[in-house]
């Protein structure tokens, strides 16, 4: 009897292990500020369906997530799961042989060609990353500040340079959140937020591509013209300002406009204690036809050394489900799903952002494709020269210029 016993328990053991065996995956990303929502909805979803995968949320701060996760790829101790960038920074990863191809994955059959094609090499025979979700840009707003001074949402620029007078002249509040000190912010929620309008969108970017337009052309330079008249609406001291100070002003009720990307509403709807609005960039003129960035942004990919590759795999399958899409995208309204199958979101600031889609042009931020892969890096470029046109020290004129000749000094069809 006691024989049997031990017997039948040494075998369920054995049959057991494999099961038992618990996996720890680490996820490196840029997004800090989601910390609690992955700790506290996304994970738990995941390890209640998988009790034998612990996944560890692990970001950087989003300035220096490409150096560190460079650093500790080249060091071996990056982490199993790779959030990914569009287009060129993961690209170069996956040919450098960071990420594993991820082409297999059943769940890639749940994404069309063109939300896969942020992450996947020219000729798309391999497709690296899991596509999670696009953002996109345009501008929060204040609703209590704007019916105090009786404004109305802005159309074109004429009217938000009216908006921003009209606050300053007020004095209760700073016109417009936005500092200098981080550079990235000053591009992403300036030059390519605006930008698009100037170029048309896709017409301009795919130009700028093929060579047959110059960042020195009028419809280059005219955004940073635009920008640098946000100057003197920004409040004292905006030069030294860091990104999570803009947050804070704007969600202090201390500052009326902030420029932004849609993936701030979260953040944004937990830290403001008034109504919010948004409305899309500003047209020139009346009528025009309008341009929105709404950026491929975000991935996830396989680290190709992880240790752990078959519950990476196993996690990345449920990452590209509709439940995975339906979760995320209500987790964190702002950033819109890329999976076929529709979801529907609560977030009346998510809705007003994606109801854009059907009003205007869709495209994504002119730097992030072919255009950074040498040095200098039009990307990089693109955040200080942006940074410098709204402080002064830089003339649209003279950012145009550098820009242009530091791309045509690597990038055969500009030169």
């Amino acid at each position: 009897m006691k024989k049997t016993y031990l017997t039948a328990l040494l075998t369920s053991t054995l049959l057991a292990g494999p099961a038992l065996a618990e996996t720890t995956l680490t996820i490196e990303s840029w997004r800090n500020d989601d910390l609690t929502i992955w700790q506290d909805q996304i994970i738990p979803a995941f390890e209640a369906q998988h009790p034998d995968i612990k996944v560890v949320f692990s970001p950087s701060a989003p300035a220096e997530y490409n150096a560190a996760l460079n650093s500790k790829l080249a060091a071996g101790s990056a982490g199993d799961l790779i959030t990914c960038r569009p287009f060129d920074a993961s690209l170069q990863l996956y040919n450098d042989g960071h990420l594993a191809d991820l082409s297999g994955l059943a769940s890639m059959a749940n994404f069309s060609s063109v939300a896969k094609s942020a992450w996947q090499t020219d000729d798309g025979a391999a497709t690296f990353c899991v596509p999670m979700a696009s953002v996109i840009h345009g501008f929060i707003y204040n609703k209590d500040a704007f019916d105090a001074l009786g404004i109305t949402v802005p159309e074109t620029e004429a009217d938000f340079f009216a908006a921003l007078d009209k606050i300053k002249a007020d004095g209760t509040y700073i016109p417009m959140a936005m500092g200098t000190n981080d550079q990235w912010e000053a591009a992403t929620m300036g030059y390519n937020n605006i930008g698009p309008n100037y170029w048309k969108g896709e017409e301009g970017r795919l130009a700028l591509i093929a060579g047959t337009q110059k960042l020195t052309d009028a419809e280059w330079v005219a955004p940073y013209a635009a920008l640098a008249k946000w100057k003197d609406y920004l409040g004292d001291g905006f030069e030294a300002q860091t990104y999570p100070d803009s947050q804070n002003l704007f969600t202090l009720g201390r500052a009326a406009i902030y420029p932004a990307g849609s993936w701030e509403i979260s953040g944004f709807n937990t830290q403001a204690g008034f109504a919010m609005g948004a409305f899309a960039p500003p047209v020139q003129a009346a009528g025009d036809t309008c341009y929105i960035s709404d950026h491929t942004d975000i991935a996830i990919g396989m680290n190709a050394k992880s240790p752990n590759a078959e519950a990476a795999k196993v996690f990345l399958e449920w990452v590209g489900t509709p439940e995975f899409a339906t979760m995320y995208a209500n987790a964190l309204p702002g950033f819109f799903s890329l999976n076929s199958t529709p979801v529907e979101m609560q977030d009346p600031l998510a809705q007003e952002f994606v109801s854009w889609r059907s009003k205007c042009q869709s495209t994504i931020r002119s730097t992030y494709q072919i255009l950074s892969r040498g040095t200098p890096n039009l990307e990089n470029e693109t955040w200080n020269a942006s940074a410098n046109v709204i402080k002064g020290t830089e003339t649209p004129e003279a950012a145009g210029a550098r820009l242009q000749d530091g791309l045509a000094s690597w990038y055969a069809p500009q030169k």
